[in-house]
């Protein structure tokens, strides 16, 4: 018997039950996992709202790290004991689950089990940020909202990585630090500051060449002004809730520009795939580029208490629960 988060009805935190599963035994190309750490992300709380619906009940959590303790049949790639992260399993919140084989990937012994819990979705989403859905090249200038988050901590150090000029949104000191120690030059407080003035000032009129915005319908129109002519708007997360009624015709009067709303699924489509991802994820963070601190810990039995901090914005950084 296991111990898991369950969601019977669509809600606040206060809907996120703790209770006792029944895990069974792995089928073919699956395998049993005892979980050490599970990560925190924001789409969980989409997925317990209902604003992404999954079909009720179930156990919300996309990424994970542990050890294989069974294997089911037509598993080659996998045996007892290996160390395994993943990112995109929903399931995530529980001590132990079945999981389809073909979502793990190696967990070197350098990273950690917490580490590789907090850095796959968060990680994975970065990579195909930076290197797929803009490919980003030394000199390029950035703007990234919620800079001091989980998915903004990772993209400001990897950028920097690559050479680009990282301009950060955040709300507070505590935060502006975490962004600047991670590689944003500039920093814009959203909170008291006009960002899309800023950057026009920052950059001395020539604007950015693209926009990372997880935060959605408060920062919409005013990222699109942060852009040059022919730019890229990368709307991929609604902190503030979905953007909606967009008028196509601004992007034309903004100078042409481009929108893009990229989900992860759509990027690691395929085993191969993720696997080609996870790679140039794990090189950044084993050579030191990127760092992944875990900035908060919860049991799993206070999911409800981490969901509340992560919408009340009291988390920077990474954050796990611990089965």
């Amino acid at each position: 018997m296991a111990k898991a988060i369950r969601i019977h009805q669509n809600g606040g935190p206060e809907v996120l039950t703790y209770e006792d599963v029944e895990i069974g035994a792995p089928g073919p190309g699956e395998v049993h996992l005892v979980q050490k750490a599970v990560g925190l992300n924001f789409i969980d709380t989409y997925h317990r709202s209902g604003l992404y619906p999954l079909p009720l009940p179930f156990i919300p959590g996309s990424e994970g790290a542990g050890d294989i303790v069974a294997i089911g049949k037509g598993v080659k790639d996998w045996k007892i004991g290996d160390r395994v992260a993943y990112g995109t399993a929903i399931g995530a919140y529980a001590s132990e689950r079945i999981i389809d084989a073909q979502k793990l990937v190696k967990l070197p012994k350098s990273i950690s089990y917490e580490q590789g819990a907090a850095m796959m979705l968060k990680g994975l989403t970065v990579q195909y940020l930076l290197r797929q859905t803009f490919k980003v090249r030394p000199g390029d200038t950035l703007l990234v909202h919620a800079a001091a988050g989980g998915i903004g901590l990772i993209l400001c150090q990897w950028a920097k990585a690559l050479g680009a000029i990282v301009i950060g949104t955040v709300s507070s000191e505590e935060k502006a630090k975490l962004a600047k120690k991670a590689g944003a030059k500039h920093i814009i407080f959203y909170t008291r500051e006009d960002f899309a003035a800023r950057v026009k000032e920052i950059t001395k009129g020539k604007l950015c060449d693209v926009v990372y915005d997880g935060v959605g319908k408060t920062t919409f129109v005013g990222s699109l002004d942060c852009l040059k002519p022919r730019g890229l708007m990368v709307s991929f997360g609604n902190a503030s809730g979905p953007v909606e009624g967009v008028n196509l015709g601004i992007l034309a009067q903004k100078g042409s520009l481009f929108v893009t709303r990229p989900t992860l699924g759509s990027y690691a489509d395929t085993p191969d795939t993720l696997r080609k991802m996870a790679k140039d994820l794990m090189r950044v963070v084993s050579s030191g580029d990127v760092k992944i601190p875990i900035h908060s810990r919860f049991a799993l039995a206070d999911a409800a208490k981490a969901h509340e901090a992560l919408q009340g914005r009291e988390t920077t950084g990474t954050t796990v629960l611990l089965p």
